[in-house]
C-alpha cells in the first residue's frame, strides 16, 4: 500500500479491535506456557529429583526470575529501537524447546535450563504484548487494556495449572502435562509471525500530542536516564516498581512454596492443582473489572488496598489448615493481586512519555520480575531455617509494608480521577538536560 493510500493511524480500543483481540489471544498462550509448570515442576523437584532442601528446589524459580527480569529490560529498549513485532517473534522462537526439555530432563540441571529459556521467552513475549496494547488504545483506556491483557495471560495460566494437575494425577508427572506447552508454543509463534502487525507507529502518533504527567517528563531521554527516573527518582514510577517486585515475590511463593506446603499436609496432586489454579484464575478474571475500575476511580488507592489484601490472604494461608480454608485464602490472594497487577502497568503508561514508554515498561517489569528471584532466595532460606509457615508469614509482612509505601509515596496518575487528585500532581524539576 502506498503512503498516499495508507490509512491514518488511530488510537483507541474500538479503532484497533481486531489487532487488540489478536494480541489478547497471543498473551493467553504466553500465560499458558507459564501455567504448564505451576503444579507439576515443584512436585518433580521433590518426587522425581528428590530435592528436599527448599532452597535447592526453588532454583528453577530463581533462574526464571533473574533471566526474565533482565530480558524485560532488553525487551523494552529493543522494542523502542527495532520495533515490537520482531521482539515478540524472537520470544516465541525461544519458547519452542521448553516443553521438550521438561519432558526429557534427566537431571535437575535440565529443568533449570528450561526455566532460563522460559524466563527469556516470557520477558520478550509478555512485555511486548503489554507494550503493543498500550500503543493501540491510547491514554484513556489503559487500565481496561491492561486488565484484558493480564486477564488473558493469567486466566490461561490458571486453566493450564488446573489441567496439568488433573493430567498428572491420571497419567503421571511426565510427559503428558507438557504436551500442552508444545501446542501453545507452536500456535503462539504462528500467530505472531503471520498475523500480528507492528504498533510502534501508534506510539509515535501519540507522542506528537502527549501531555507529560509531571514537569520534566519529556522525550529524548537516554536509557540510563529512563532507568534512574523509573526506578528511583519519579515518585509514582518508583513506587510502582517496588510494589511490582513484592507482588511477584508473592507469586513466586505461590508457585514454589504452596504446592510443597499443601503436599506436606497430605493433599492429592489433583487438589494441589486446583489450589494452584484457583489463585491465578481469580487474579486473571478479576482484572477484567479492576483494570477498567482504575480508569474510573484512579490508580493509587486501588494498588495500596490490593497489596494489603494480598498480605492478609498470605497470612490466612499460613494460619489456616485444610483444603477449604486454603481455597478461601487463594480466592482472597487472587482478588488482591487483580487489584494491583493491571493498575501498576497503567501507572507506567500514564506517567512515561511515549518516546521512552516501552523502555520504562521494560524497567518496571525488570524490577517486578526480580521479585521471583528475591522470593526464591528469601523464602528458601527462611523455610530451610524456620519452616515453610515462617517463610509464608515473612512474605505477608513484606507485602503489607509495600502497600504502606504506595500509600505514602505514590500520587494519583490518571487524568480522569474523579476527585481531581491527578491534576494536583507534584511538579518535579527537569532532572536532565535534554538534547
Amino acid at each position: 500500500m502506498s503512503p498516499a493510500t495508507r490509512q491514518p493511524v488511530q488510537l483507541g480500543l474500538r479503532a484497533n479491535l481486531a489487532q487488540f483481540t489478536l494480541l489478547v489471544a497471543v498473551n493467553a498462550l504466553v500465560g499458558g506456557m507459564l501455567g504448564q509448570e505451576r503444579t507439576v515442576v515443584p512436585l518433580l523437584a521433590t518426587r522425581v529429583f528428590h530435592l528436599h532442601a527448599v532452597t535447592a528446589a526453588l532454583t528453577f524459580i530463581l533462574a526464571f526470575g533473574a533471566v526474565k527480569a533482565a530480558t524485560n529490560f532488553f525487551a523494552g529498549t529493543a522494542s523502542d529501537r527495532f520495533g515490537r513485532k520482531p521482539v515478540l517473534v524472537a520470544g516465541w522462537l525461544i519458547a519452542l524447546p521448553i516443553p521438550l526439555l521438561l519432558i526429557w530432563a534427566p537431571s535437575w540441571g535440565w529443568i533449570i535450563a528450561a526455566n532460563v529459556l522460559l524466563g527469556a521467552s516470557q520477558g520478550l513475549t509478555w512485555s511486548t504484548t503489554v507494550i503493543m496494547k498500550i500503543d493501540l488504545v491510547g491514554p484513556q483506556r489503559r487500565g481496561l487494556a491492561m486488565g484484558l491483557n493480564e486477564a488473558a495471560g493469567y486466566g490461561a495460566l490458571a486453566v493450564t495449572a488446573m489441567a496439568t494437575g488433573f493430567i498428572a494425577a491420571h497419567w503421571g508427572l511426565r510427559p503428558a502435562p507438557f504436551f500442552l506447552g508444545v501446542a501453545y508454543a507452536a500456535l503462539g509463534l504462528g500467530l505472531s509471525a503471520l498475523l500480528v502487525r507492528e504498533t510502534r507507529g501508534h506510539a509515535r502518533h501519540e507522542a506528537r500530542t502527549h501531555t507529560p504527567a509531571s514537569s520534566g517528563l519529556h522525550g529524548g531521554l537516554t536509557t540510563s536516564q529512563v532507568f534512574t527516573l523509573t526506578s528511583f527518582k519519579e515518585r509514582a514510577l518508583s513506587a510502582a516498581c517496588q510494589a511490582g517486585l513484592v507482588n511477584n515475590l508473592n507469586d513466586g511463593l505461590a508457585w514454589g512454596i504452596f504446592p510443597v506446603y499443601f503436599a506436606r499436609y497430605g493433599l492429592s496432586v489433583s487438589r494441589i492443582g486446583i489450589l494452584a489454579g484457583l489463585y491465578p484464575a481469580v487474579w486473571g478474571l478479576g482484572q477484567l473489572a479492576t483494570g477498567a475500575l482504575s480508569d474510573r476511580l484512579g490508580r493509587k488507592w486501588l494498588i495500596a488496598a490490593g497489596m494489603l489484601v494480598q498480605a492478609a490472604a498470605i497470612g490466612w494461608i499460613a494460619a489456616a489448615h485444610g483444603f477449604a480454608a486454603w481455597a478461601a485464602g487463594a480466592l482472597l490472594l487472587g482478588t488482591g493481586t487483580a487489584m494491583v497487577y493491571p493498575t501498576l502497568l497503567a501507572v507506567i503508561g500514564d506517567v512515561a512519555h511515549p518516546t521512552w514508554r516501552a523502555s520504562s515498561v521494560g524497567i518496571y517489569r525488570l524490577w517486578r520480575d526480580s521479585g521471583f528471584a528475591v522470593g526464591a532466595i528469601l523464602a528458601g532460606i527462611v523455610a530451610d531455617r524456620l519452616g515453610l509457615a515462617a517463610a509464608i508469614w515473612a512474605v505477608a509482612a513484606l507485602t503489607a509494608i509495600s502497600g504502606i509505601v504506595v500509600a505514602l509515596r505514590m500520587y494519583e496518575t490518571h487524568p480522569r480521577a474523579p476527585d481531581g487528585s491527578a491534576r494536583r500532581r507534584p511538579s518535579i524539576r527537569c532532572i536532565y538536560r535534554l538534547s
